[in-house]
């Protein structure tokens, strides 16, 4: 996992950021505090790479409306909301938004580190996939409109034959177009080329 992702803390209650901030810094993980949602907000164009920590009941705005807000601004960090007892049914909605843990205060110092690397883990492999994802989109690109056409054909799990005929080709000219898709794509196999397709159409 890359050390230079970077925990959010997002809490209204100073004591509490900086017991966090000193529990992050003593497990060796890079953190920034943030005194409310808004604040971290307001850094949303320019948030390092990582995940959120927050709590979820907060005045002005709530954990929970900061996770949907994050969505639209398509933030995409795993997001873990620490929670009271009396707010669990919140943190459960907050879950359903797309929250990827929830911690009920007080909580146990290794089990809520445990949670934090495991969604450091989660944001490590997003970003990899962003990576990916970027990359598979300039060789989808890089296709022709009849090269696009035969590869929609192949990802619905259309033969050759089939494909002629709805594009109106000759069965030897999808293969060629076929060839020149797999080369394109950089595809070792059909599996592989639908799984590229399906990865670069998600990101």
């Amino acid at each position: 996992m890359p050390n230079d992702l970077i925990v959010h803390v997002v809490d209204d209650d100073p004591a509490i950021r900086d017991s966090l901030s000193f529990l992050l810094e003593t497990a060796d993980i890079p953190a920034r505090t943030y005194e409310s949602a808004a604040a971290l907000l307001a850094r949303a164009d320019r948030l390092e790479a990582g995940c959120i920590l927050t709590d979820v009941r907060m005045p002005e705005m709530n954990g929970l409306e900061m996770v949907r807000r994050l969505a639209e601004l398509r933030i995409r960090h795993p997001v873990i909301v620490m929670t009271g007892h009396a707010d669990v049914p919140l943190a459960i909605e907050a879950m359903r938004a797309g929250v990827r843990d929830f911690i009920e205060k007080p909580f146990d110092d290794e089990a809520l580190l445990a949670s934090i690397r495991s969604a450091l883990a989660v944001g490590a492999e997003a970003i990899e996939q962003e990576g990916q994802g970027s990359e598979l989109r300039t060789r989808l690109d890089s296709l022709s409109p009849r090269e696009r056409q035969v590869l929609d054909g192949l990802v619905a799990g259309q033969a050759n034959k089939v494909i002629a005929y709805d594009l109106g080709l000759s069965p030897r000219t999808v293969e060629v177009y076929r060839a020149n898709v797999m080369t394109k794509m950089q595809a070792r196999s059909l599996s592989e080329l639908v799984r590229m397709s399906m990865v670069a159409q998600r990101s």
